[in-house]
């Protein structure tokens, strides 16, 4: 229930709030964010802050699902799988483009592939680490031939 009030307190914040479109704005391009009057060093500074946040209530719950803490907890391949997640969903690594829901549709193909391959009994990290990489370049090539498309045709 928390994951789900977060992900749409996020939503509403992005899309229907001043906030939100500074946001994108600043991802899109600092200069020409600047140049309309947004506080960029302020919005930059807010964004680490709530990423931060998120991140300690997601430890805190990765914590509590384990039954405890230590060093290894949330190592390994964790934070590859949550920038692929979110590049596989649609958000742009050269920013300014994204959603929510499709970060959380990017969260569910990443747990399918893991799923797949454990019940295919292929579940040692070095065979996951490959498709999930093959599949993460796979999204940033498409999201760059698109921005590239996007910007000869005069729409980026």
């Amino acid at each position: 229930m928390i994951f789900l009030v977060i992900l749409l307190a996020t939503d509403f914040v992005l899309r229907r709030t001043t906030y939100g479109r500074q946001v994108f704005a600043v991802g899109g391009g600092i200069e020409a964010a600047r140049r309309a009057g947004i506080s960029v060093d302020w919005i930059r500074i807010s964004v680490f802050m709530i990423s931060g946040t998120l991140g300690a209530v997601g430890g805190l719950f990765l914590a509590s699902a384990t039954g405890g803490a230590d060093r290894s907890l949330g190592g390994g391949n964790q934070l590859m799988m949550c920038i692929a997640a979110a590049v596989i969903g649609g958000t742009s690594l050269f920013g300014g483009r994204g959603k929510v829901w499709s970060a959380l549709l990017g969260i569910l193909v990443i747990q399918s592939i893991v799923q797949g391959l454990n019940q295919m009994n292929l579940s040692s990290n070095a065979i996951q680490y490959m498709i999930t990489g093959a599949v993460l370049l796979i999204a940033v090539i498409i999201d760059s031939v698109s921005r590239r498309t996007q910007k000869t045709a005069g729409r980026a």
